[in-house]
C-alpha cells in the first residue's frame, strides 16, 4: 500500500475512533472494509471477526439483523432502521450509498445509535403510567367507599365535590356549617363527618333547633338543676350539649335557635364550657360541632335575626348541599335504592316502566331526596301491580311534570303525551279496543294500534299496565 494510502486509511481510523456511534464500512459488494473501534461494546464481536466477511454472513450469524447494508445494495438509496444484535441491543441504524462516476455503488458507510436504554426508560415510563392509573383507579374507589352512607348518593359532580369537602373536614376539629334546602340529606352528610372523624367512637347527638318549642330548647341543650322549674324531673337532667362529650353535636336548623340562647352557644363555643338551667356550677365540656341550615344566615344577621359573631364562629367551614333538581344524575340512583329499600322492607317486587321513570326524573323534587324516599315508599305500598306505570304515579307528581315545559319540548312530543293519557285513561275506563275507539272517535284497528303502543301486555282482556 502506497504511503498516500496508508495516511488516507490513518486519518480514517482516527475520524472512526473520534466518533461515538458506531460505523461500518463496506465496498459495493458487502464486504466490510473498516468498523469503529467501539463496535464491538454494541455487537458483541471484534474488529478482526467482521472486516473482511459480508454483511450477508453477519445477518447470517445475527451480529446484526437486519443488515441495513443489504437493503442500501439492493435499494441504492439511503435507509434507516431499527436493528437487533445479537447481544439483544437495539439500534437505530443509517446506511449511505457512496456512488462512482459509473453510478454504481462503490461503498456504503453506516452508522448506529444505541437505543437500548432509551427503549427500556420509555418501557419503564409506559408500566409507571399504568400502574399508576391502576392506582389512581383503586385509590378513587376506596375513597368512594369511604364516603359511602346509607341514603347519600353521589354520582353528580356538585355532589361528589360536597362529600369530598366532608372527608377532608372530618379529619380536623374545625366548626362546619352545612346548607341546603330541607330535605338534601344535610344530616347524613353531618353523621359522615362524624364517623370519619377522630371522635368517631363518641357519641352522635343530634337536635332540630325548629322542632322543640323556645321555652323548652334552652333545657334541652344546656340541661337543668333538679328543682329548676315546675315540672322538671326531681333528678334534673343533663342537656344535649354535655351529652356530645367527647363526641359530635350536630345542631339541625340552627337559624331557629332564639336570640337569647345564641349568646348561650356562643359562650359554649369560646369557653367550653356551660351551666344548666337553674345551676351556677360550671361544667366543661368538649366536643365537634356541626350545625346546618336551610336559610340564609347572613341575611338573617343583616336583619339581626341572628347573631354575626356566631355565624362566623359556626361559618368555618361551608358545606352546600345542592337541591335534587341541579344534580339529576342522582335521581335515578336514588329511585332505585330507595324502591329496593321498600321493597325489601315490605317484601314487594315493584318495578318502574320507562314512562314512569321519565315523569319521576321530569319532576323538580321540592322537598328534595326526603320527597323521592317518601313516593317511592308509597308506591310500593299502594299500587296493586308489581310493574308501576305512569298512571299509578301520585296525581300532584305527574300534573308537576307535565307542567314543567322547557325548551327542547317539540309539539310532536306535546301531543304524543296526550295522545297517550287519553288512551290509557280511555282504556282504564272502558277495557277494551271497541270501547276506546267509541270514546275517542276512532277506528277499532287504530284504537288497538295505540293501546299497543301505549299500554303493556295488552291483549284485549281487562288487566293491563302502562308503557
Amino acid at each position: 500500500m502506497s504511503s498516500g494510502r496508508k495516511e488516507i486509511s490513518k486519518e480514517i481510523d482516527n475520524v472512526l475512533e473520534s466518533i461515538h456511534n458506531d460505523v461500518l464500512i463496506t465496498d459495493g459488494r458487502g464486504v466490510i472494509l473498516e468498523v469503529s473501534p467501539s463496535f464491538n461494546e454494541s455487537y458483541g464481536t471484534t474488529e478482526d471477526e467482521v472486516v473482511g466477511n459480508t454483511v450477508y454472513e453477519m445477518e447470517k450469524k445475527q451480529v446484526f439483523y437486519p443488515s441495513v447494508t443489504v437493503l442500501v445494495l439492493q435499494n441504492k438509496q439511503k435507509i434507516t432502521m431499527l436493528q437487533q444484535t445479537k447481544t439483544g441491543r437495539k439500534l437505530v441504524v443509517t446506511a449511505v450509498p457512496i456512488f462512482s462516476k459509473e453510478g454504481e455503488i462503490e461503498k456504503v458507510v453506516s452508522y448506529s445509535h444505541d437505543i437500548t436504554d432509551f427503549i427500556e426508560l420509555k418501557e419503564q415510563y409506559e408500566k409507571m403510567e399504568k400502574l399508576m392509573k391502576r392506582y389512581s383507579s383503586e385509590i378513587r374507589e376506596l375513597r368512594e367507599r369511604e364516603m359511602a352512607v346509607p341514603g347519600i348518593i353521589a354520582k353528580s359532580p356538585e355532589m361528589k365535590n360536597a362529600l369530598e369537602l366532608a372527608m377532608k373536614v372530618a379529619s380536623v376539629e374545625s366548626n362546619v356549617l352545612i346548607t341546603g334546602e330541607s330535605g338534601v340529606g344535610k344530616n347524613l352528610v353531618a353523621r359522615l363527618i362524624h364517623q370519619k372523624s377522630p371522635r368517631s367512637k363518641g357519641p352522635f347527638i343530634e337536635i332540630n333547633c325548629g322542632a322543640i318549642p323556645e321555652n323548652l330548647l334552652e333545657s334541652e341543650l344546656f340541661g337543668y338543676e333538679k328543682g329548676a322549674f315546675t315540672g322538671a324531673h326531681r333528678e334534673g337532667k343533663i342537656g344535649k350539649i354535655e351529652l356530645a362529650q367527647d363526641g359530635t353535636l350536630f345542631l339541625d336548623e340552627i337559624g331557629e335557635l332564639p336570640l337569647n340562647l345564641q349568646v348561650k352557644l356562643l359562650k359554649v363555643i369560646q369557653e367550653k364550657t356551660l351551666t344548666k338551667v337553674g345551676g351556677t356550677k360550671q361544667i366543661n365540656v368538649d366536643f365537634r360541632l356541626i350545625a346546618a341550615t336551610n336559610k340564609d344566615l347572613e341575611m338573617l344577621v343583616k336583619k339581626q335575626q341572628f347573631r354575626e359573631d356566631l355565624f362566623y364562629r359556626l361559618n368555618v367551614v361551608p358545606i352546600n348541599i345542592p337541591p335534587l333538581r341541579e344534580r339529576k344524575e342522582d335521581i335515578l340512583p336514588l329511585m332505585m335504592h330507595f324502591l329496593e329499600q321498600a321493597n325489601l322492607q315490605y317484601r314487594k317486587k315493584k318495578t318502574l316502566l320507562k314512562h314512569a321513570v321519565d315523569t319521576l326524573m321530569a319532576y323538580d323534587w321540592p322537598g328534595n331526596v326526603r320527597e323521592l324516599e317518601n313516593v317511592m315508599e308509597r308506591i310500593v305500598v299502594t299500587t296493586d301491580e308489581d310493574i308501576v306505570g305512569e298512571e299509578e304515579l301520585p296525581d300532584c307528581l305527574k300534573l308537576k311534570a307535565a307542567n314543567k315545559l322547557d325548551e327542547g319540548l317539540t309539539l310532536k312530543y306535546a301531543l304524543e303525551m296526550l295522545e297517550k293519557e287519553m288512551v290509557q285513561k280511555a282504556y282504564e275506563r272502558y277495557k277494551t279496543s271497541v270501547g276506546v275507539a267509541k270514546a275517542l272517535g276512532i277506528s277499532q284497528p287504530s284504537a288497538a294500534r295505540k293501546l299497543k303502543k301505549y299500554v303493556t301486555k295488552y291483549s284485549g282482556t281487562n288487566t293491563y299496565t302502562q308503557k
